[in-house]
């Protein structure tokens, strides 16, 4: 029996539940989350690629598998492909006209999702969290926040290795007494912030939650604020970033089996 996959998962209790909007909106999220192979009617070229377009009487699709054993079953052949993020896929195809084809004839999670569906997940991904400057007089433990909101975030901090040392979920009061939620990372290396907000804002998104719930915030593990955060917070250890491999590859498209992959 071939090992499902974690869109098979989502895909699974999409369509075990199918007026949960939670459960689409995980099921999206593992989609823009997954390395999906699409295929290419030509292998890439100077990071430009040529998707197979395939037409069908309401939209047209391009095909992506989410291993490439399936995609080499659906094709009966070798064809080129390239391997791209999901939410790379969307924001390539939004505008468009074009839907997914996903895992089409081969797996569970074998789905058409329709152009409009791409493009609303497109724009989805492409929000970027607000700026605001709020001035907090205490630190409180977390509370009355859904487990739902809880796993989505310890899935997508898994996905941020490297980016920040650690986070803490904590409760806030305001100067102006209100209160709130707020994810700290701490230590977040030059450059990450953007990318730790942007995860932390999708997690909320996908979550079902409404916007508003969770704010985020930096911190250094020298800063006065870090012990009172360690203090009252849920932590997340963030991955440490994988070790780079002596292991020698061999040379994209040496094998006639495996096309090179656009990373």
């Amino acid at each position: 029996m071939t090992e499902l996959t974690p869109l098979d998962t989502a895909h699974d209790a999409m369509q075990a539940a199918p007026d949960d909007d939670r459960a689409r909106l995980r099921f999206y999220e593992r989609l823009a989350d997954s390395e999906l192979f699409l295929m290419l009617t030509e292998e890439a070229k100077d990071d430009r690629v040529s998707p197979e377009l395939f037409e069908l009487p309401e939209a047209t699709y391009v095909l992506v598998f989410d291993r490439e054993e399936r995609l080499s079953t659906f094709a009966g052949r070798a064809v080129p492909y390239a391997g791209l993020s999901g939410r790379a896929i969307a924001g390539m195809l939004a505008g468009q006209g074009i839907g997914l084809g996903l895992n089409l004839e081969v797996a569970p999670s074998s789905i058409l999702i329709p152009p409009d569906a791409v493009d609303w997940l497109a724009a989805t991904l492409a929000e970027a969290p607000s700026e605001v400057e709020e001035r907090i007089a205490e630190f409180t433990r977390p509370a009355g926040l859904p487990e739902d909101l809880l796993a989505a975030l310890d899935q997508k901090l898994a996905m941020t290795a490297g980016l920040a040392r650690q986070a803490f979920l904590v409760g806030t009061v305001g100067e102006s007494g209100a209160r709130g939620h707020l994810l700290a990372f701490i230590d977040a290396e030059d450059g990450a912030r953007a990318a730790l907000a942007k995860a932390a804002g999708e997690a909320l998104t996908f979550s079902g939650l409404e916007a508003g719930v969770m704010d985020v915030g930096f911190f250094a593990a020298h800063d006065p604020a870090a012990a009172a955060l360690a203090r009252h917070g849920l932590r997340f250890d963030l991955p440490e970033p994988a070790k780079v491999s002596e292991v020698v590859r061999p040379a994209p498209g040496s094998d006639p089996e495996k096309p090179p992959i656009l990373k």
